[in-house]
This record gives structure tokens, C-alpha cells and sequence, in this order.
């Protein structure tokens, strides 16, 4: 389940609005998950989109790859611990708007890197205590398009769900489905595409009051 959400967040450099970029783990094993996120990452190939053995490609433009960069810094300066990655270019790549996959840990939801969307191949792991911990983490943000739930068995899988504030909850991984509403909660958006939500703003709905 790391292993898959690390690849989920670095897929199109990170810049998806839906991508995991927060990674909530048990406390009790936070060392396995650093383990098993940095060896993901540091496997990871960043190069030309052109070379078919490429996985990860550059940042869109010259403004936005400095900004990635910079949230990177300002992760190590609050005291993130960067077990994948960190600034800089990736290894064998002299230019180019390339980052690192870059895992941090021991991240807190007041660090910046959590507080902005970063929109690059950055991925935080955060560490709760047990159910509602998480709970209170996932929603301490003012964004909320999607959320991913792994693990447990489908029942519990479920409640998460129905907790966590996000227009769209993935649970073991599931793909999008284009017959379901697509959008979000909160700074995420209002209003929804896809699916019969989807047709809706294109309808004129009419309102009539009083007695015929």
C-alpha cells in the first residue's frame, strides 16, 4: 500500500489536483512506512517524457518548478525530515525542470508543506495515534477533492469514508469512475462534473410557486 501510494503521488510529477500527497500511517509503524516510501522513491526514473523507461517527467514551466523547489526548502527549514529526494536536480541531469521524488517525514499539519498544495513529486507521511486522530488529521486542511483509504476491512474502510470531508474518498486504490460525481469540498471547488451530477449545469430548472 506505500509502496502503490508513493507511485500514485509522483505519477505526472505530482501535478494532479487529486494526488495523495498526504500520507497518514500508524505511529507504531512509521519506520516500516519510511522504509518502504524512500526505497520507492529513490527507484523512481526522472528523465525526458520522450525515453519510454522515464516514469516521472519535468515540472510544467520555469515559475512553477522554483516553487516547487522552494516549499522543498521550506519543508527542511521547519524541521521535515527528507528521507527521499530533496532539492535540487535528480541524479544524471545537468538542467531541465526536474525534481526529485521527494519523501518527508516527521511532518506535522502545521508545516507549510502540508498546509499548501504543492503541486510537485513531493509526498508527506504523517503519523497518527489511532482512528479518530486520523480522522482529525485528513480534515485539518482547507482543501477536499479526494482522499485515499487503504487497508482494515471493508466495513471500517467505509466508516473512514463517510468521516473524511472530500468530495471523492478511493478506497484500496480504486480508479476514477466516470459515472460518478467528480468534485470537491471546501477551497476545492464547488459543484460537481461526470456522471447525471455532471448534466446538471447544463439544465434549466424551473421553480414554480402558488396554486394553478
Amino acid at each position: 500500500m506505500v509502496a502503490r501510494g508513493v507511485r500514485q503521488m509522483m505519477f505526472n510529477s505530482g501535478q494532479s489536483c487529486n494526488a495523495p500527497s498526504r500520507m497518514l500511517v500508524p505511529a507504531s509503524r512509521l519506520g516500516e512506512a519510511e522504509l518502504i516510501a524512500a526505497t520507492t522513491a529513490e527507484t523512481i526514473r526522472v528523465g525526458d517524457p520522450r525515453d519510454a523507461s522515464t516514469e516521472v517527467g519535468p515540472i510544467a514551466n520555469a515559475r512553477q518548478y522554483a516553487r516547487v523547489q522552494n516549499l522543498i526548502e521550506q519543508g527542511l527549514a521547519e524541521g521535515a525530515k527528507a528521507i527521499a529526494g530533496g532539492p535540487g536536480l535528480p541524479a544524471g541531469l545537468a538542467s531541465g525542470h526536474y525534481c526529485r521524488p521527494t519523501v518527508f517525514s516527521e511532518v506535522s499539519s502545521t508545516m507549510t508543506i502540508v498546509r499548501e498544495e504543492i503541486f510537485g513529486p513531493v509526498l508527506c507521511l504523517i503519523p497518527y495515534k489511532d482512528e479518530d486522530d486520523a480522522i482529525r488529521i485528513a480534515n485539518d486542511t482547507v482543501y477536499g477533492l479526494s482522499a485515499y483509504v487503504n487497508g482494515g476491512d471493508a466495513e471500517s474502510r467505509a466508516r473512514i469514508a463517510g468521516r473524511i470531508r472530500s468530495g471523492m474518498v478511493h478506497l484500496q486504490g480504486a480508479q476514477l469512475d466516470m459515472a460518478a460525481p467528480f468534485g470537491g469540498y471546501k477551497q476545492s471547488g464547488n459543484g460537481r462534473e461526470w456522471g447525471a451530477w455532471g448534466l446538471e449545469d447544463f439544465l434549466e430548472t424551473k421553480a414554480v410557486m402558488g396554486v394553478a
